[in-house]
């Protein structure tokens, strides 16, 4: 299903991260106004713990004097220079994106219908669930369903079913929606910083399963929903986006679960478009998030 957001024009965002420097701005942008760029937005971040520097500039390239395939090699002396780490993003190029859901389907729904309206610029190139029940919801939306099951016993050649699916569609990017299964070691370095999850609980409290149970017996005054990119330390990975609403003592275990639902679709849409948007570095195990 292609994405049906508006289209706002060519542009070209550099994300970066090095050790701080003065004149690395300067550089950068005078780079963007040698060859008749035009920035349209740039943001930078400094940690001074670290002594690490994080930028994104973006700028359109209707003018733009060096082609889309040469920039990379043109900006590698800067890059050098200042020992970056850095990737060039282009807004023409659509994200594939897979989603991988169970049987809980409140959070694909949503993200198939803000996908539809063009809020998420992606193209959702299939589903995959070890259990039938999303069907439907596939088949509505006009998008490949594979119903691939995953036991213990044939983990690995389940997961291979799995790769085979992602190489055919070319995918970029994985958003578990929900998804019950914990994804090998091996399959994750594949799609390293690639791979979103939203676990149903305020990270790093009350982690592990039925977390909305846990904060019941607790008596918690707020319940939370995390989204994060997926490592292999299970819901360890870096954090992109979080959110809380209150509760009361009045709440049962369903008005929490229900409650949890409506964060769970906010948080991980919102952290899906943040990657789509290219807004996310990823430092260690933490993320800088960009404006």
């Amino acid at each position: 299903m292609a994405t049906n957001r508006p289209n706002s024009g060519d542009t070209a965002t550099l994300l970066i991260s090095c050790p701080d420097h003065r004149g690395i701005v300067a550089e950068v942008t005078h780079f963007i106004f040698t060859y008749n760029g035009n920035i349209l937005h740039s943001d930078q971040h400094n940690d001074d713990e670290t002594g690490t520097f994080f930028m994104r500039i973006e700028w359109d390239l209707k003018d733009f004097t060096i082609k889309k395939d040469k920039i990379p090699q043109t900006f590698e002396a800067i890059a050098e220079k200042f020992k970056m780490e850095w990737r060039l993003e282009f807004s023409t190029r659509v994200t594939k994106m897979a989603i991988f859901v169970s049987r809980f389907d409140h959070c694909l729904w949503d993200l198939m219908t803000r996908q539809r309206s063009g809020e998420l610029d992606a193209e959702v190139v299939c589903i995959i669930s070890n259990h039938s029940d999303c069907q439907s919801i596939a088949e509505y939306f006009k998008v490949p369903y594979y119903h691939l099951p995953v036991s213990k016993d044939k983990k690995a050649e389940d997961e291979a079913r799995q790769w085979e699916t992602l190489k055919k569609h070319k995918v970029d990017l994985l958003v578990l929606a929900r998804y019950m299964q914990i994804l090998s070691d091996e399959f994750v370095k594949r799609y390293k910083n690639r791979i979103i999850n939203i676990h149903h609980s305020f990270l790093p409290a009350f982690i592990g399963a039925k977390p909305y149970h846990q904060a019941y017996s607790r008596g918690v005054k707020i319940i939370g929903a995390t989204s994060h990119y997926v490592t292999a330390d299970l819901d360890q990975g870096p954090i992109i986006e979080q959110d809380v609403t209150r509760i009361s003592h009045r709440d049962m275990v369903v008005d929490l679960v229900q409650k949890g639902k409506n964060l769970e679709k906010m948080v991980l849409s919102r952290a899906v478009r943040l990657h789509l948007d290219h807004k996310i570095l990823v430092f260690g195990n933490k993320t800088v998030i960009f404006d």
